[in-house]
């Protein structure tokens, strides 16, 4: 079968490999579309630490069913969570699978779906009266979702998300889908409006606008109640703890690439709740798939590029040259 795949640094191929095996409880997918996500992004430019090469990548997935599905039929279209755990470890053992200490993502740990066939426990998968294209945008958008949940973002709240691609549009979608005062912040025109598509009441430009006038006139002076991090920059890390108002909630998706120094009197004087968030729950994908079902997200706005799987390669290149760029690209395998 057909793959594409990363054999080292900026160097990617398409591949013949031999089709994949299924084993109990699994389920043959046809796979049908792939997003490319920053995850991807870095491996190609050799700087994910957890990927060894050659590695075939991709954990957004649409696919359609072939075999095994038991009480899904042959041709029913599906999503999948791309995580692995182990059932021992502290974090399973809490029922947090989604923080798993030995979780291997596809397409990082091991190989991911951009191939033409897979094989997944039938656990892992969604089915949603959804399109290829929006049952790909599902999984990247549960880890913006359940960084809301660990927010504990309800609709009484003012929330206010740093960065508008993939992540940060799940949480400022997550925040308005559950009734929250959303404010979005980026650097680039065309992401705060999609991120206003997207359920932001307020979008700031923090290279053109002062970001603690803003955030002080939109919320009475008080500072925002959840502040979510998805960039992964030392002053949007601390800039988190500073905006955030007496007792609020700061989450963090990103990575930042140093060491971040804080002023740590914030944390004790407002009583702050710092959390992180990593991946997404079984519950997670629920909401995504309930939202993405209620028409409730600007998938078109969303995607910046659909690209066979011929070109993937060439995508990525010039995703690397100009990563602003770029939101979401999302290749045809099938």
């Amino acid at each position: 079968m057909k793959a594409f795949r990363l054999d080292g640094p900026g160097t990617a191929t398409v591949v013949n490999m031999q089709e994949t095996s299924v084993e109990a409880g699994e389920v043959l997918l046809r796979v049908k579309m792939v997003g490319m996500c920053g995850t991807d992004l870095n491996t190609f430019r050799g700087r994910n630490a957890m990927v060894t090469f050659p590695r075939v990548p991709g954990h957004e997935v649409a696919a359609e069913v072939v075999t095994g599905g038991g009480d899904l039929a042959a041709g029913t279209l599906v999503t999948m969570s791309p995580y692995t755990n182990c059932g021992k470890c502290a974090a399973c053992r809490r029922g947090r699978a989604n923080a798993c200490q030995f979780n291997e993502t596809m397409g990082v740990q091991r190989d991911g779906a951009m191939m033409e066939y897979i094989s997944v426990p039938r656990s892992k998968l969604y089915p949603a009266r959804l399109s290829v294209k929006e049952l790909c945008l599902v999984e990247p958008l549960t880890v913006g979702f359940h960084a809301a949940a660990r927010g504990r973002v309800v609709r009484e709240d003012t929330v206010a998300v740093f960065g508008c691609g993939g992540v940060g549009l799940g949480a400022i979608a997550s925040a308005a889908f559950r009734g929250a005062e959303t404010i979005a912040i980026d650097m680039d025109d065309a992401k705060l409006e999609v991120a206003r598509k997207a359920g932001a009441k307020h979008v700031i430009h923090a290279k053109n606008e002062d970001l603690h006038e803003r955030l002080t006139a939109i919320t009475g002076g008080q500072g925002p109640d959840v502040m979510i991090e998805a960039i992964g920059l030392p002053e949007t890390f601390r800039a988190a703890v500073e905006e955030a108002a007496f007792t609020g909630r700061v989450v963090y998706i990103g990575y930042a690439k140093e060491p971040v120094a804080y002023e740590t009197r914030l944390f004790v004087q407002k009583e702050l709740d710092i959390l992180g968030s990593r991946n997404a729950l079984p519950e997670d994908f629920r909401e995504v798939i309930r939202m993405l079902e209620a028409g409730r997200f600007p998938v078109e706005d969303a995607v910046s590029a659909v690209v066979g799987i011929e070109d993937a390669g060439r995508m990525l290149a010039e995703w690397s040259a100009a990563p602003a760029k770029f939101t979401k690209i999302m290749v045809e395998v099938g």
